[in-house]
Order: C-alpha cells, then structure tokens, then sequence
C-alpha cells in the first residue's frame, strides 16, 4: 500500500491508552472517572480530543474495567482494543495499539494517555501537523520546554517502538534515543494544555478544572 509520509493529506491515527486499573486510586480505572460536566467517563474526553484535533481513526486501548467501559463510555467513530495484559504496564497496551493500526492506511500515530485531562485538541493538532507540515517522525509535546505527552510515532518506527516497550516504559527509551541524536521533534504545547496526570485521590479536581486548547 503506498503511503504519503509527511504530507498535509498524510494521514494520522489517534491511539488513547485508557487500560490502567489506577492504583493508587483505589483500584478505580482511570477511563471511568467521572469527568467535567455531567460527569460523563474520562476515558470520552480523551478521545474527543483525538477526534476533534482530526485523527482518523481513532483506537483505544481497554484493561481494566473493560466490559464497564465498552458498556458505560460513549466512544463514537472510535475502535475499542483490548489488551489483557494490561497489569503488566503501559508498555504493553502501546503494543497492543501499534498492532492494532497496522492494518490501517495511517502514516502516524498521536499518542495520548487517558490520564491527563488537561490536554485537549489544540496540543494533539500541534502533534499531527509536525508529521504532516514537518515530516516528522518522531515528535513529542512540552510545556516550557519540559518534554511530555502526546507523542507522535511514524509509522516507520512502530516496530522499534513495539520491540523496546516494556513494563512501564512506552516509547521513553526510543524517544530518548532520537533526542540524543537530533532527530526527535519538539512541539510546544504550554499555551494551550496542561500536563498534570491523575494519579491519586489528591489530583481528582483536575478532572473538573478548565480545559485549555478546547477550541
């Protein structure tokens, strides 16, 4: 199948990592917390963000609570994935995801964890236009120059990705690599998102604070 790569008709993926069984929340998954108004499940404004920011198609990956996520989230346009080895960590949910676009057209992938309700469509677009406008490969957000997420995967690198992601550890140590050697793209994203994780009890207000780059 021929694929533009790096072209503004190129297209790209959304992948959401909504698998985690949240810990140090009590064992609640995080794609269920109720969130905004009307505290619909998390794991839905995740993956509008990816679907307004223009991702096409959109994937997410489900672990914990799966069958109450499929039952109770409304995820329209949006392919479930499951992964049952999510308690192994996120490295295994990211291979799942992979795996899952292969057979997909997508020449990219906008990586974005269901855990951070800060970031919104603004930062995800900022990622897919530094493949499409850049030809970018391998792109990450940051926030006053601090490297975070989304991250952008071409597809020419998902294998490396999938072969290196372990327990915990997603695509860190290849996007370590290529920053070392001048080859990861770097796409501010402070004006627009914000980066926090909900992580514990003690983070659950972010859920219900303003959401920037929502426009």
């Amino acid at each position: 199948m021929n694929r533009k790569i790096g072209t503004a008709d190129s297209p790209v993926a959304g992948l959401l990592l909504a698998a985690g069984g949240g810990r140090r929340l009590g064992g609640r998954a995080k794609a269920l917390l109720p969130a905004g108004p009307g505290g619909r499940p998390l794991v839905e404004r995740a993956a509008g963000a990816l679907r307004a920011a223009g991702c096409a198609p959109v994937h997410v990956v489900l672990g914990a609570a799966e069958e109450a996520v499929r039952a109770g989230a409304r995820l329209p346009g949006c392919v479930p994935v499951s992964n049952p080895g999510w308690e192994s960590g996120m490295g295994s949910s990211l291979r799942a995801g992979l795996a899952s676009l292969e057979p997909t057209p997508a020449a990219a992938a906008v990586v974005l964890l269901v855990d951070q309700p800060g970031i919104g469509p603004a930062a995800v677009a900022r990622l897919a236009a530094a493949h499409r406008e850049r030809g970018a490969e391998l792109a990450a957000a940051t926030y006053d120059g601090v490297r975070g997420h989304p991250v952008l995967l071409g597809r020419r690198r998902w294998p490396e990705v999938a072969a290196r992601a372990a327990g915990d550890r997603g695509a860190r140590d290849v996007l370590a690599d290529a920053a070392r050697r001048g080859a990861l793209t770097l796409v501010e994203c402070g004006d627009v998102a914000a980066p926090d994780d909900v992580d514990t009890p003690a983070d659950l207000p972010l859920l219900d604070a303003p959401r920037p780059g929502w426009h």
